[in-house]
């Protein structure tokens, strides 16, 4: 099937974002897909603010994004935008790398206020970057995230919503992917 990369865009190593993708993450391999997660937080600081793609682990994130077959990127939301650490990583990556890709973008945040970063913020930076398909996002409130033993716990409500879009997600994936096998 295809490769799908699960991008955290938290700085926190307690995040509830990139836990909560970690979650997600088995019900998108449950849809036969293979799933690299990466953590912007892991990568070098400095050579992630200065863009420097020669950096092993910066060159290893941008191999990561091209190779994938479609993309989650989550982010936790402050004051109504997506994370600067995410920020610097979609800086640093080609105009074209979200090209033929599809995405699925999800954020978390302290109060609903923040809903509509998904769109107005997130999804036109997705679009700019050539994304073949970014698909109907989904916020998640903080409280609606319990964190355990390294895992999470998800609101029944929350856990309903973030599934229709997961396969949302997946289908659109595997649709995306028949088309262009029957191109080549």
């Amino acid at each position: 099937m295809a490769t799908v990369l699960s991008l955290s865009g938290s700085p926190s190593a307690s995040s509830r974002t990139a836990r909560l993708l970690r979650h997600l993450d088995a019900r998108v391999a449950e849809h036969g897909h293979t799933v690299v997660p990466l953590d912007v937080r892991t990568l070098p600081a400095g050579p992630l603010l200065h863009a420097d793609t020669s950096d092993p682990g910066i060159a290893r994130a941008v191999d990561l994004v091209e190779s994938a077959d479609g993309i989650i990127v989550g982010t936790p939301i402050y004051k109504a935008a997506y994370s600067g650490l995410l920020k610097a990583l979609l800086d640093l990556l080609p105009q074209s790398a979200l090209a033929g890709k599809t995405v699925l973008p999800l954020a978390t945040g302290g109060t609903a206020t923040h809903v509509l970063a998904i769109d107005y913020a997130l999804r036109p930076v997705l679009s700019s970057m050539g994304a073949h398909h970014v698909v109907q996002g989904w916020f998640v409130l903080d409280r609606h995230i319990t964190v355990h033993d390294g895992g999470v716990s998800v609101d029944p409500a929350a856990e309903e919503g973030l599934h229709k879009v997961v396969d949302r997600f997946t289908r659109a994936l595997a649709a995306h992917s028949f088309d262009l096998s029957a191109v080549r």
